[in-house]
């Protein structure tokens, strides 16, 4: 289990007359410079703090994990770092609450994956139709039978530690006629047949995440999915991630947003020193799930946010139906719109696969730079490069092309091309400008630097380019190098910041 590191500022040590379990380290200091970590994964304040205090507060602690006692009379300061920081106001004995039922959750890392599609099985009972259609699901159709029989199952187990909670997603379609459930069964750790904990959820559990928590020893759990009726179902995918319940996903204050049809979209927002520019920044392509570029936006000191999504294998380039699209563009604009924010002060970036949604997003937002490494714009372009460029390298492409489109022909290609480049034509970029690191023999897109520089209409827009010889992935540490360089440039020569991490 991990150990949560707990930092109390204050006149007195809180600990004197709180019960503090094994499973917390608790810090207290009454002099900020004596708080000689690094980080804290809790931050518990039970006096107010002055201006040099809270700027060391806002590097030493994240956002959402600031709790204030109730009875600090709050000054200028201390209201800027809890507002920066989000404090949660508690009395003495709801602090004792938290610290024994629920701080385990503040756990510093976070942990998030998909069951490969590859290890679903189907069930050898099942007579009807099977088809499979890549990262997108597996689609059935058939008679399941009148009573709930295993349909499908995943062969991989994974590993549920002893008073650990697991959230688990399914994402599926299915006709009204029929009906499923997910079935969770632990094994003890090193047996096969010694069942120590069995969940059942119906589709009413099913709308939101469930929660799995082991009150017993370490061990495996085995997945299935029950069905019973006839007609079509189609298992789009299973998500495990380490849960913090109610206080956030992947991050403690961590948002997920969910469409009608189960498509997820995570956002975390710090505010930072609450000073202009907002920089969002889009996760590139990975399998496990949550956040990137935690310590690379914070560092900055700017208010951030991070986008991130987990649909297909890595993700599916943000691209969505309206109500998918409008979660994101919207998250953004609520953003802005707490710190008193405009489009004028916002900065859109990415690397690689989170290029295309901060050029993607930028169309409808029109920010005051786009800042990119590894651009991806053409996403028909990149599944065509697959058959002949780069035969095996990124067959995300196609489930990308297949799930937009509907099939994998030369048309659709065009198509998914021109969803994007018919919005980038039509948007004034007169207010914005472009800064572009990218591959000179990229196999992904290799006309993306060239086609934006193109298309950019606007007379005077500012666009600084660098290419780096490689191919899409030969080079990530100089993109990544550059692309901190002009984020730090952009922030001291159009926001007047001093150095990051400075006030």
């Amino acid at each position: 289990m991990n150990k949560i590191s707990v930092l109390q500022v204050g006149n007195e040590d809180l600990s004197l007359q709180l019960h503090i379990p094994d499973n917390v380290t608790w810090n207290y200091v009454d002099d900020l410079e004596e708080a000689t970590e690094r980080g804290y994964d809790v931050c518990v304040l039970s006096r107010c703090v002055n201006k040099e205090e809270a700027y060391i507060l806002l590097k030493k602690i994240r956002a959402y994990t600031l709790f204030l006692l109730d009875d600090v009379d709050v000054d200028k300061w201390t209201k800027w770092i809890c507002t920066s920081r989000r404090a949660k106001v508690l009395d003495i004995q709801t602090l004792q609450k938290f610290i024994e039922e629920d701080i385990h959750l503040y756990f510093p890392n976070h942990y998030g994956e998909k069951f490969d599609s590859k290890s679903l099985s189907i069930s050898q009972s099942f007579k009807g139709s099977v088809f499979w259609n890549g990262y997108s699901g597996v689609e059935l159709e058939g008679d399941y039978g009148d009573d709930f029989y295993q349909i499908a199952y995943w062969r991989y187990n994974i590993p549920v530690f002893q008073d650990q909670t697991i959230d688990f997603w399914l994402e599926y379609e299915k006709d009204e006629s029929v009906s499923i459930q997910l079935k969770i069964e632990q094994f003890q750790s090193g047996s096969i047949s010694v069942l120590q904990n069995r969940w059942i959820y119906s589709e009413d559990d099913l709308k939101s995440i469930v929660h799995v928590t082991n009150n017993r020893m370490n061990g495996p759990v085995f997945i299935s999915l029950l069905a019973k009726g006839k007609g079509k179902l189609k298992i789009v995918g299973l998500h495990d991630r380490y849960s913090r319940k109610e206080y956030g996903s992947f991050l403690p204050g961590g948002i997920r947003k969910v469409t009608s049809k189960r498509e997820e979209v995570f956002m975390y927002f710090d505010p930072g020193d609450m000073k202009p520019p907002l920089n969002v920044y889009f996760s590139g392509y990975k399998t496990q799930e949550g956040f990137e570029g935690f310590y690379m936006m914070r560092n900055m000191g700017t208010p951030f946010l991070l986008i991130s999504e987990a649909r297909l294998e890595g993700g599916a380039f943000y691209l969505g139906d309206k109500e998918y699209e409008n979660l994101i563009v919207s998250g953004i604009q609520d953003c802005l719109k707490q710190l008193g924010f405009d489009n004028s002060q916002l900065i859109l970036s990415g690397l690689s696969m989170g290029t295309f949604g901060a050029l993607y997003n930028g169309c409808k937002l029109r920010p005051h730079a786009i800042l990119l490494g590894k651009p991806l714009a053409s996403l028909g372009d990149i599944a065509r490069n697959e058959r002949i460029s780069r035969p095996g390298g990124f067959p995300t492409s196609l489930d990308v092309l297949s799930k937009n489109c509907g099939d994998m022909s030369e048309q659709s290609m065009d198509v998914l091309n021109h969803r994007f480049w018919d919005l980038f034509d039509q948007t004034d970029w007169s207010q914005t400008k472009f800064i572009i690191s990218y591959m000179l023999e990229d196999d992904y897109d290799m006309t993306a630097y060239n086609r934006l520089i193109s298309h950019i209409d606007d007379v005077g827009v500012e666009v600084i380019g660098k290419g780096i010889h490689g191919r899409h992935n030969d080079d990530t540490y100089s993109i990544v190098a550059w692309f901190k360089n002009q984020y730090d440039d952009i922030l001291k020569s159009d926001f007047n910041r001093g150095e990051p991490n400075e006030e």
